[in-house]
């Protein structure tokens, strides 16, 4: 008998045979990712042995292209991209203990392996010779040669050689220390449940809530109710229950993740990871790691990231202790004018208040955002600004039944995009929305030996993933969304828009390959069409009668917008604070993380501190997420898409020739510009924070 193993193929190794070329899920073994991240290192090296010994005089052709495109000469695809792509995208998504194993064995190798070729100084000492002595380039080829000599740079090409070794030290360990902090959390956030027995505990809560409550009861062969840290059992049970002790201990539970004694702690990890980037930001000649990444940022500097930061609290400050004082009078009038308003208060009594102001919650909005209605309504939103088309196609694998996957074709017919959703929590996915990709988009040649061009050139097609915690459905219901999941939705979708859309020769500069302070523009300007009344029309529906979503309550979400806006402003900055306390650190940190995070965002706090939790130990944006330093991001990339949706508002909200624009000029460039020129070019000047404020109706509440 022939052993099956033997006779067995790695799908990493050959060909996938799948539609456009797709991930063929169904086929990947566990075993598989070793051996092919492995045998990826393996032909890395081989091909920069091929760069650095070719006896030609370095060009850009022969070395930067070369080391950007990372093929071959079996003329196969990036083989340790293509299956790190995927274990990690995994890793995230559809994780287990093997895979956690894995990512910490695979995770210092992999490392070392990228040092290995950053620090190469015969591969340096061309691609150096390269960026002073080149053909006439485009301004795009001009980009690569400029973020290829930088990528060096940055990566320590010019230290000596005790600097190289110290950075390949901190960088490893950096590694593996976001790994594990990132396994610790999802760790510590499934671990806990709230079960219930008593009905009468769960006073107050929809019957949305209670159904997605019994149904986790039942996946975990439970009598009762599950409440977990998940965002969509979490949230409503702040919101609705009447339960304070309960929500109490939701809370707590919520807010003290990663700091128990016990092997899930973060708080040494977060301690290190700040002293290696500031270590590292050091030794490659910069005062601290904040200057170090904001180099290459729209805002340039430590003082203008500040700037904005302290002119948002400024305008939004005194708006949002008003906000504030308005819930504690409305939670004093209902329980007494002794009541002191707690953290797990806040989202209950803040909901009294919309009620009382608006008349209008969540849930009365859910049974209209059925979510294949919703998909219909975001696919329909993009093909009314753009011409592109979404249809299922069920050949395609996908890694686990919830993930639904869609060929996207452009307005002339022609294919566009894969596009996957992945839209439900489940036990080995990371809490929050992301959009990542499973193959960027370039442009490569077809004649190897002829030069590139449009007669010698294929376009190869991106594949990208939006993946979220939506609510699920339950037995009794479909998939209802609250308004704030439909804006998720959106903002993901946003993002894979600029993936879909990219069209430039090189995939390092494609789609989301942009500054993390523009990358977000796309993405936030797609949520300001959540309350577009022309948008609403055109999908919400009751998921019962199919009675559309009435204007009145329409009217009510728009006049509603603004609830709390201030508020939820100065909760945004504080944390843009706290990323920029941590990493604006000149000497070791030494300091207490509860302590410290605690002074660092005070400025922007409009709730009282309670001692013993904290946010830093769970931030995954600035500690695993590759945001640190770069949180302020959000509110930048807002001042952006306010701007750029007041053109929209201007001539339209679906304006084709303003959406063509939109998407010639920004989602389709990737970085091959700088940021600015490409907002330029759209909006024809520099954005301004007057649309922001306006849309807040800050600066309308201030003229008062």
């Amino acid at each position: 008998m022939i052993n099956e193993k033997k006779a067995r193929t790695n799908p990493f190794f050959e060909p996938y045979n799948t539609p456009h070329d797709t991930a063929p899920f169904d086929r990947i073994r566990m075993e598989d990712f070793e051996e092919a991240m492995l045998e990826g290192i393996r032909r890395d090296d081989e091909q920069i042995e091929r760069i650095i010994n070719n006896p030609a005089k370095p060009t850009f052709d022969n070395t930067i292209i070369s080391v950007d495109d990372e093929k071959d000469k079996e003329g196969y695809y990036d083989l340790l991209g293509r299956v790190s792509t995927v274990f990690f995208n995994l890793l995230s998504a559809e994780t287990n203990d093997e895979m956690d194993a894995l990512a910490q064995k695979m995770s210092p190798i992999l490392t070392k392996h990228a040092n290995d070729i950053r620090l190469n100084e015969r591969l340096f000492e061309r691609v150096k010779y390269v960026h002073q002595h080149h053909r006439k380039l485009t301004a795009e080829e001009k980009m690569l040669l400029d973020n290829c000599y930088d990528g060096f740079v940055r990566s320590g090409a010019l230290l000596d050689a005790a600097g190289k070794e110290r950075l390949r030290q901190l960088t490893e360990e950096a590694s593996m220390l976001g790994l594990q902090f990132s396994q610790n959390l999802l760790k510590e956030n499934k671990v806990f449940t709230l079960h219930i027995t008593d009905e009468a505990q769960l006073d107050g809560l929809p019957d949305t809530a209670r159904e997605a409550a019994a149904l986790a009861a039942k996946e975990q062969q439970k009598e009762g109710w599950v409440f977990t840290l998940d965002f969509p059992s979490y949230s409503p049970f702040m919101t609705y229950s009447t339960q304070r002790e309960l929500r109490r201990q939701l809370y707590m539970a919520k807010n003290t993740e990663c700091i128990h004694d016990n092997t899930e702690n973060n708080l040494e990890i977060c301690k290190r990871l700040i002293n290696l980037r500031r270590e590292l930001a050091q030794l490659l000649g910069h005062k601290t790691y904040a200057d170090y990444v904001l180099k290459h940022r729209m805002a340039g500097n430590v003082r203008n990231v500040y700037k904005l930061l302290n002119n948002l609290i400024d305008a939004y400050k005194p708006t949002a202790i008003k906000e504030v004082e308005a819930i504690e009078k409305m939670a004093r009038k209902l329980e007494g004018n002794n009541f002191k308003l707690e953290p797990w208060d806040f989202s209950f009594y803040s909901h009294k208040l919309q009620l009382q102001k608006y008349n209008l919650d969540a849930e009365m909005l859910r049974p209209y955002f059925e979510l294949s209605k919703v998909i219909d309504g975001v696919f329909g939103l993009a093909n009314r600004l753009y011409g592109i088309t979404f249809k299922e196609n069920k050949d395609i694998p996908v890694y686990h039944p919830d993930v639904k996957a869609y060929e996207v074709f452009d307005e002339d017919g022609s294919f566009l995009a894969v596009f996957y959703a992945d839209f439900h929590p489940r036990k080995g996915k990371q809490g929050g929305a992301w959009m990542t990709e499973y193959q960027g988009q370039w442009k490569e040649r077809i004649d190897q030996k002829k030069p590139f061009g449009d007669d010698n050139m294929r376009n190869v097609r991106p594949h990208v993933s939006v993946v979220m915690n939506l609510t699920k459905p339950t037995e009794e219901k479909p998939a209802l969304l609250t308004l704030g999941e439909v804006e998720t939705f959106l903002h993901e979708f946003g993002h894979s828009l600029h993936g879909m859309f990219a069209n430039t020769r090189f995939e390092s500069l494609s789609g989301t390959n942009v500054w993390w302070d523009f990358v977000e523009l796309p993405s936030q300007f797609m949520e300001n069409f959540s309350i577009e009344k022309e948008f609403l029309r055109t999908f919400a529906f009751h998921y019962q009668t199919g009675e559309p979503l009435p204007d009145e309550l329409i009217d009510r979400i728009v006049k509603s917008r603004n609830f709390n806006v201030a508020y939820a402003c100065m909760r945004q900055v504080s944390f843009g604070l706290l990323d920029m306390a941590y990493y604006t650190q000149k000497d070791e940190f030494t300091a207490d993380i509860i302590q410290f995070e605690k002074k660092a965002w005070e400025k922007a706090m409009v709730l009282p501190q309670l001692p013993d939790t904290c946010m830093t130990v769970q931030f995954s944006h600035i500690m695993a997420g590759g945001y640190a330093a770069g949180y302020y991001s959000y509110k930048w990339a807002e001042v952006l898409d306010a701007d750029a949706f007041s053109v929209f508002k201007k001539h339209g909200i679906f304006d084709k020739k303003t959406a063509s624009s939109f998407r010639e000029n920004i989602l389709s460039k990737g970085g091959t510009e700088n940021p600015m020129t490409l907002y330029k070019r759209f909006k024809g000047g520099e954005p301004t924070i007057d649309a922001l404020l306006k849309r807040n109706g800050i600066k309308k509440r201030q003229a008062k």
